[in-house]
């Protein structure tokens, strides 16, 4: 009996220990509205995980902003300073969109433009499922998921319901303006 127990100890010791070694990344984001977290699927999207960490790491997502909300569709952040300033960015990443992840809501998507492999350091969180981003989308190439919202899926909601206003050229920017203000990695 002693021997099972030691054995039957002995596995769930090893079943813990590779769940937490196979865990994925998560980065935590302190905005104005609030805290959450994404966690970054690394297998199925590593250039997107990588250049999203390394972003992390350098402080970029530091005093940015939301400058992008469309209720019902998604927020976008990531590129803006709080007076509306874009920041320089590193070279863009290949698209990673046929990778099989789904821009579901709470699913984290990078933001390009019209060239499929334009992203940079901007993302997207889905507010909403939005099956035309998937690969091909409607543009052929797709938007690359690489995350998920795994807490704080409620100041998403929060965010995703400020009234936008027209800023120069840029439209659907918050009226109140959503503060990231720190993103920090807190999983390996």
């Amino acid at each position: 009996m002693k021997m099972l127990r030691f054995f039957m100890l002995l596995c769930i010791s090893f079943c813990l220990y590779n769940q937490a070694a196979y865990a994925y990344p998560q980065v935590q984001f302190d905005t104005t509205f609030g805290k959450f977290v994404v966690e970054l699927n690394s297998d199925l999207a590593p250039i997107s995980s990588e250049n999203f960490l390394r972003y992390v790491k350098e402080g970029h997502y530091d005093d940015t902003v939301f400058h992008r909300i469309i209720n019902g569709f998604m927020v976008q952040g990531g590129g803006y300073t709080t007076n509306m300033q874009e920041k320089p960015t590193r070279e863009p990443i290949p698209l990673e969109s046929r990778n099989n992840l789904k821009n579901v809501k709470g699913s984290v998507a990078m933001a390009r433009t019209a060239n499929p492999n334009s992203a940079t350091a901007q993302f997207f969180i889905n507010v909403a499922d939005n099956d035309s981003l998937d690969y091909p989308g409607a543009d052929g190439h797709g938007y690359a998921v690489f995350g998920k919202i795994v807490s704080g899926m409620d100041v998403i909601d929060k965010i995703r319901a400020v009234p936008t206003t027209s800023y120069g050229t840029y439209r659907n920017v918050p009226a109140t303006p959503v503060i990231i203000q720190s993103a920090k990695q807190i999983s390996q």
